[in-house]
């Protein structure tokens, strides 16, 4: 183990997979020659060359949908979106050919691409480069969307989304790029599941199920919450399509309260689908109501950011709201 940023631990994963695997390529905006928008391909030019890490115009449709042809003819790209707002001009290669190419050619061919793309608000850049969409994805099928939280989290979550033979959108907060922690060296090679969570903290009085950023704002909230006797269990989805039922219900089953806190807008989050499922499936293990934590419906203001994204204290006014109540 070492101390990495988790954009490094990103650029490391990706330089690791590409020395292992002459398949894997890198593509995207400013990936090549500048490095990548954020630094996650900084040297990877100079190492690999023009020819696995390519420069585009800037067309996000044009070179996601070249990265598709190519994972059909047995490459594994790597796609970068400078930032997931721009992930719009991609839908028609993203949601109508990459996810349902595997399902319409009856399972002859794999679909081995990773898309990333860096979301989120708190660093003013505004209504259209602050989105988090990541709900959109989950809701399509033949996608497996990945969120992670910490450096050591991203670098073996993003190893197993190249070696994943389907499509998997792979978003990383904005926020979390200058983070510090511990990540596997390249000799241990470490590569984490997909579709598995984490717990991060144990507790007995509240699960709290979370992924990305408000991993660490409801460790944080936890952190409050001890000095008043109350232990939340927090729960790192780490993939929100599929997830880890397993995992949350059993948390449930202990705690028998839930609050579900993303940094997407409240309405239609993952977080929604996560209740209705504990809702439909585990209602009786529930002795008071479910609460969601979310940004509120409106874009994001440019200068009121740090007041829209949603923290550690919107997690522990949900967690005493759900202890207030109970059915």
């Amino acid at each position: 183990m070492k101390e990495s940023r988790y954009i490094f631990a990103i650029k490391e994963a990706m330089e690791e997979e590409m020395e292992k695997d002459e398949n894997v390529f890198l593509i995207g905006e400013d990936v090549g020659l500048a490095g990548g928008s954020f630094g996650a391909s900084r040297g990877l030019y100079d190492k690999f060359g023009p020819e696995r890490v390519v420069d585009t115009p800037i067309s996000e449709l044009g070179f996601t949908s070249i990265a598709a042809g190519a994972a059909c003819c047995g490459l594994r790209p790597i796609v970068e979106i400078m930032f997931m707002d721009f992930v719009t001009c991609a839908m028609d290669s993203i949601v109508n050919q990459i996810a349902k190419m595997r399902y319409m050619f009856g399972n002859q061919n794999t679909v081995p691409i990773v898309i990333r793309m860096p979301e989120g608000g708190g660093l003013n850049a505004g209504p259209q480069h602050s989105q988090c969409l990541e709900a959109w994805f989950a809701h399509v099928p033949g996608l497996k969307v990945v969120m992670p939280a910490t450096p050591y989290d991203v670098k073996g979550l993003l190893k197993a989304a190249i070696r994943d033979d389907n499509p998997v959108i792979f978003i990383e907060n904005k926020t979390l790029h200058a983070m510090k922690g511990q990540a596997a060296e390249a000799e241990e090679d470490v590569v984490l599941p997909l579709g598995r969570a984490d717990i991060k903290r144990e507790g007995k009085d509240v699960t709290v199920v979370t992924a990305s950023r408000l991993v660490h704002e409801s460790l944080k909230a936890a952190e409050i919450l001890a000095n008043e006797g109350i232990e939340l269990e927090v729960i790192d989805l780490q993939t929100i399509q599929p997830w880890d039922r397993e995992t949350v219900y059993s948390s449930i089953g202990k705690t028998h309260r839930l609050v579900v806190a993303h940094e997407a807008v409240k309405q239609f989050g993952f977080g929604a689908e996560i209740a209705a499922s504990v809702a439909e499936e585990l209602l009786d293990e529930l002795d008071a109501p479910i609460m969601r934590v979310g940004a509120p419906f409106g874009p994001a203001s440019y200068s009121l950011e740090k007041f829209y994204v949603p923290g550690a204290e919107d997690v522990v006014s949900a967690v005493k709201r759900t202890l207030e109540r109970s059915f």
